[in-house]
C-alpha cells in the first residue's frame, strides 16, 4: 500500500485583488492534522505604492500564524497589538472565542520595490480549547530551534518534533517545520500514532516515498504513516502535521467544532466590529472592516 494518500495541487484564491495559491482545505481532504487551512502566497514584487490590505475581519475557534521568506507584514488585533511580521518570526493568534485583526504592507515600505514570499496556516483549537480568551504571541526568527537531521536543516516553526519544542504556546499535538534539503539528502519523517503528516514544497523538486512532488503541491501521507523524503537538487520544504482534533465546520473565516458557534459568530459579525464583546474594533484601524460575505470563499 502506497504510504501517500493524496497529492494536492495549489489553486489559485484571489483574495482582494492578491492572488495565492490555497492547499488546504480541499474537497476530499479538509485537513491534516489540526491544520485546516494552508494558503501559499508570492513571491511577488510590489511596486512603489502597491502593498497588500487585508482590512479588518474576524476569527473563531483557531490559531492562526503567517510565515515569511520574504517582506514585511504588519498585524494589529482587537487586543490592541501591533507586531511586525518579518522572515523567519512566528506570530501567533490564538483567536478563542473570537479576535479581530487586520494584515497591511507597513507604509515605510510602500516607497520602494519590494518582495513578500511566505505561508498562511490556520490550526484548529481542541474542542475543550476553542473557547478560550484570545492571545497574540511573538517570537523572534531566533528563538526558535535550529537544527539538523541527517543534513537537512531544520527549523522548528511550531509544536514537537525529533525531540525539539518550539516555544510557540500550542494548544494541541502537532508539528510546524521548514526543512531544507541540499542535493541527495534524505529525511525520515517518523510515523507517530494515528498521527497525519504532509510535505509541501516551496522550492525545488522533493521525492516523497515512490511519489515525485513538485513545486506548489503537498503529498499528504496515510495516517500514522513514516515518510522518506529526498531531493536532487536545493529544495525547501514544509513539513506539518498532528493528532487529529476531530470534525470542523468552516464559513468564512470561522472554524468549530460547533456550526450553533459559527451562527452566533456570524450574528455578532453582521454588526460589525464594536457592536459585540466578542468582536471588539481594532485600535489604529477602525475606519473599515470586511462584511460577512453571503456565499464565503474559505479564509481572508
Amino acid at each position: 500500500m502506497d504510504k501517500v494518500e493524496l497529492i494536492i495541487s495549489a489553486r489559485p484564491r484571489d483574495i482582494g485583488g492578491f492572488f495565492v495559491r490555497r492547499i488546504l482545505p480541499y474537497a476530499t481532504h479538509q485537513m491534516v492534522g489540526p491544520f485546516t487551512f494552508f494558503d501559499h502566497f508570492g513571491p511577488v514584487e510590489f511596486l512603489p505604492g502597491e502593498g497588500i490590505e487585508v482590512r479588518p475581519h474576524p476569527h473563531l475557534n483557531l490559531a492562526t500564524v503567517t510565515y515569511l521568506f520574504e517582506g514585511k507584514i504588519r498585524h494589529r488585533d482587537s487586543l490592541g497589538s501591533d507586531q511586525l511580521i518579518e522572515p523567519g518570526a512566528i506570530n501567533w493568534m490564538i483567536a478563542g472565542k473570537g479576535i479581530v485583526h487586520s494584515e497591511r504592507t507597513p507604509e515605510d515600505l510602500r516607497k520602494s520595490r519590494r518582495r513578500l514570499h511566505g505561508i498562511q496556516l490556520w490550526i484548529a483549537l481542541p474542542e475543550e480549547s476553542e473557547n478560550i480568551a484570545p492571545s497574540f504571541t511573538h517570537h523572534p526568527a531566533n528563538t526558535l530551534p535550529e537544527f539538523e537531521v541527517d543534513g537537512v536543516r531544520l527549523r522548528l516553526l511550531a509544536g514537537t518534533a525529533f525531540g525539539h519544542s518550539s516555544p510557540v504556546p500550542a494548544k494541541s499535538d502537532f508539528f510546524y517545520l521548514e526543512a531544507d534539503f541540499s542535493p541527495g539528502a534524505e529525511l525520515v519523517l517518523p510515523a507517530n500514532g494515528g498521527h497525519e503528516a504532509a510535505v509541501y514544497v516551496i522550492e525545488g523538486h522533493a521525492r516523497v516515498d515512490d511519489k515525485d512532488v513538485q513545486e506548489n503541491f503537498m503529498a499528504i501521507a496515510r495516517a500514522g504513516e513514516s515518510l522518506h523524503i529526498s531531493a536532487r537538487e536545493k529544495t525547501r520544504l514544509m513539513l506539518l502535521g498532528g493528532k487529529p482534533v476531530g470534525k470542523r465546520h468552516i464559513y468564512w473565516n470561522f472554524v468549530s467544532s460547533s456550526e450553533e458557534n459559527i451562527e452566533k459568530a456570524k450574528a455578532d459579525w453582521a454588526l460589525g466590529p464594536g457592536h459585540s464583546a466578542r468582536f471588539p474594533k481594532v485600535p489604529g484601524d477602525d475606519q473599515e472592516f470586511i462584511p460577512l460575505p453571503i456565499e464565503p470563499p474559505v479564509g481572508s
